[in-house]
């Protein structure tokens, strides 16, 4: 199947970030009590750097978001000696299987890649396969914000076995 994606850098201004707030508040808004979708839309505003950390990506076809993918500097406060952090890695469900995480991944791999970082860092409670899959491999089991999760690393200089 041809690629009819593209992978964009998310700006403050544009159209996108209210839905990409939208997508991440309903995700993730559980585990942040006392957030809003106000709030999430002004925190995503806050997170589109124009290179490195912070950086928000989304997936774009014929204009239309359907993904995106987050570089940050810190996304689990028990763990603040690791970072930078991949996050946010969302696909519309009508879209998902399509390779459009995947290749979201690869761009704030890419971004830290270019910005000095020799590793990164994530947790999930459930994509343990697709970012194994990816090259990330697991280090740790713990509980965070209630949920049991995955902490994730991949770095430049290993071997993806």
């Amino acid at each position: 199947m041809t690629d009819t994606f593209t992978i964009e850098r998310l700006r403050a201004d544009s159209p996108h970030v209210t839905l990409v707030a939208t997508w991440t508040f309903e995700a993730w808004g559980h585990l942040h009590p006392g957030q809003t979708l106000e709030k999430q839309i002004a925190f995503v505003r806050s997170e589109c750097g124009v290179g490195g950390v912070p950086s928000i990506f989304v997936a774009l076809e014929k204009g239309a978001a359907v993904g995106t993918a987050s570089l940050i500097a810190d996304d689990m406060s028990t763990r603040p000696e690791l970072g930078p952090w991949l996050a946010s890695v969302f696909v519309l469900p009508n879209q998902r299987g399509r390779g459009i995480a995947s290749r979201l991944v690869a761009r704030v791999e890419q971004e830290a890649l270019s910005n000095g970082f020799e590793c990164g860092y994530l947790y999930t409670p459930d994509q343990q396969a697709l970012y194994h899959r990816l090259g990330w491999r697991a280090f740790e089991e713990v509980t965070y914000l209630g949920e049991q999760v995955t902490l994730m690393a991949k770095c430049v200089s290993e071997t993806v076995q």
